[in-house]
């Protein structure tokens, strides 16, 4: 089956590891799966600047495991804050814990999309990016 792309305005990636940022920022950037990327360190980071905003991205990759506000903290102070806002936002929370708590606590969470574990395939980034994950 062939996926046709259509292209996010803004995604969001919440994540310390600048490796892993860097690979998705590239793989974004290569397949043209959105016209802009913002990148935070930590979930308060994030947070902030969604206070200070008017919108909320289109999708946001979340990871779990950050220093001063992890990614279970963000979840919880972010979700009443989705509410405000009438843009949908696809939040997948993309983690290298292969714990099946993680992911079961994870598609819970009304915000949540999906759990995905680290490193992502190429084919679920397209998926991602589809709203189909």
């Amino acid at each position: 089956m062939q996926l046709y792309m259509i292209p996010n305005k803004l995604t969001c990636i919440i994540d310390d590891d600048t490796v892993y940022v860097n690979l998705v920022k590239k793989l974004i950037q290569l397949k043209k799966l959105c016209e802009n990327i913002l990148v935070f360190k930590n979930g308060k980071e994030a947070l902030d600047f969604f206070k200070d905003s008017d919108s909320l991205p289109d999708l946001i990759l979340l990871d779990l495991n950050m220093p001063i506000m992890n990614g279970w903290e963000f979840l919880e102070e972010f979700s009443p804050l989705k509410k405000a806002f009438e843009k949908k936002t696809n939040l997948y929370v993309v983690s290298s814990s292969i714990d099946p708590l993680d992911s079961e606590k994870a598609k819970s969470i009304d915000a949540v999309c999906d759990y995905i574990t680290k490193p992502i395939s190429l084919q679920s980034f397209e998926r991602i990016f589809n709203g189909v994950a």
